[in-house]
């Protein structure tokens, strides 16, 4: 029997219908056709599903749709705003960081739940932040590099609107 459930993604609300076993990753992709989160290992290893839920990190593979009512979802695709990349992804972009790109969407998401609490990380508090995310492609070093990257365009970007 399906539920109507109502949840923010990406700041604009959204009423569906979902059976009780539908994950928040199906929801995603398959009803709401953000597509940017990935379908990976469906058991929460590799991390290429990553959103955050009221700010938190999780694996969408893991929520089920129903657990995310009334909550506020952020995808990759809700990064951007008004045509600007997150810093995030500007540095991902610039230097390197991604390869094939299938982790990308899940690696940013959950810098961004990191830098959203921990501006200024060191290289061992990004490396576990990022420590449920798989790559397969890289050594994880233009990643890293990408994070710090961002954190200091964004501290930047931080002092100049306060002046």
């Amino acid at each position: 029997m399906k539920e109507i459930l109502e949840l923010t993604v990406n700041g604009e609300s959204h009423s569906v219908a979902v059976e009780p076993n539908v994950t928040l990753q199906e929801l995603l992709r398959e009803q709401l056709s953000l597509t940017g989160t990935k379908k990976g290992c469906d058991t929460g290893e590799c991390g290429a599903c990553t959103v955050l839920m009221d700010g938190i990190a999780v694996n969408s593979c893991l929520v089920l749709a129903v657990d995310a009512r009334d909550k506020e979802i952020v995808t990759i695709e809700g990064l951007a705003r008004k045509g600007d990349l997150h810093p995030l992804q500007v540095a991902f972009h610039e230097l390197g960081a991604i390869q094939c790109g299938y982790c990308s969407p899940g690696m940013i998401m959950s810098a961004k739940a990191l830098l959203d609490c921990n501006p200024d990380p060191s290289q061992f508090e990004i490396q576990e932040a990022i420590s449920g995310n798989l790559c397969r492609c890289t050594g994880y070093v233009k990643i890293i590099e990408a994070i710090q990257s961002a954190a200091s365009m964004m501290t930047e970007g931080a002092k100049e609107d306060r002046e």
